[in-house]
């Protein structure tokens, strides 16, 4: 489409109906001037590629152009509807709910893959202890040590225990509470068995 009247054709198209186009698109589009500056590019577009669109004195009939614009606007406005609405990421961490069931078994996913990375002695003192909710000297009789073994290994499987939290994205507050790493974990708690990390 190099000849004379074809880029006669396009100029007309540009000058006349271009501007028309754009204050029948923006009203349609409650007054999003850009979405309707993309949807008269669209249809200018449209009618470069289909020239056979042209009417007997070589211009692009604006009743056709409307039309084309129109589907183009609903086409849109369809494909909006069927895509879930975007949301900045900042929302995502200022709605963040602390009692997410997602979030529940991640951190529970991760505290037991920080419990199976201690050395077995440290770990089944944890479990006995907090997942058994025994006594130190319930716990000292299944594991068939003494009661002070029982707490000095508490006491080294926890410190061990935050650690392994810790390098898996966990960061614990004075009071052993988690607070955020920044990466959209705010307002979560520490899992309740290792509030004392």
């Amino acid at each position: 489409m190099d000849r004379p009247e074809d880029v006669a054709a396009l100029r007309h198209l540009q000058q006349v109906h271009a501007p028309v186009l754009l204050s029948f698109l923006t009203r349609l589009t409650r007054g999003d001037v850009h979405r309707a500056e993309d949807i008269v590019q669209e249809t200018v577009l449209r009618a470069w590629r289909n020239p056979e669109a042209r009417n007997a004195e070589g211009h692009w009939n604006r009743a056709w152009l409307f039309t084309v614009a129109k589907r183009i606007l609903i086409d849109q406005m369809r494909s909006a509807d069927v895509r879930p609405a975007e949301l900045p990421v900042g929302y995502i961490d200022d709605h963040a709910q602390p009692d997410d069931a997602i979030e529940r078994l991640l951190d529970a996913r991760e505290v037991r893959a920080a419990l199976d990375s201690l050395p077995e002695r440290l770990r089944i003192t944890l479990v006995e202890i907090f997942f058994r909710e025994r006594s130190v000297s319930e716990a000292a009789d299944a594991l068939d040590v003494p009661a002070g073994t029982v707490k000095s290994r508490t006491f080294y499987a926890l410190r061990a225990m935050r650690e392994a939290l810790v390098s898996r994205g966990f960061d614990f507050g004075p009071a052993g509470q988690r607070r955020s790493t920044g990466d959209g974990d705010a307002g979560k708690g520490t899992p309740r068995k290792f509030e004392q990390l």
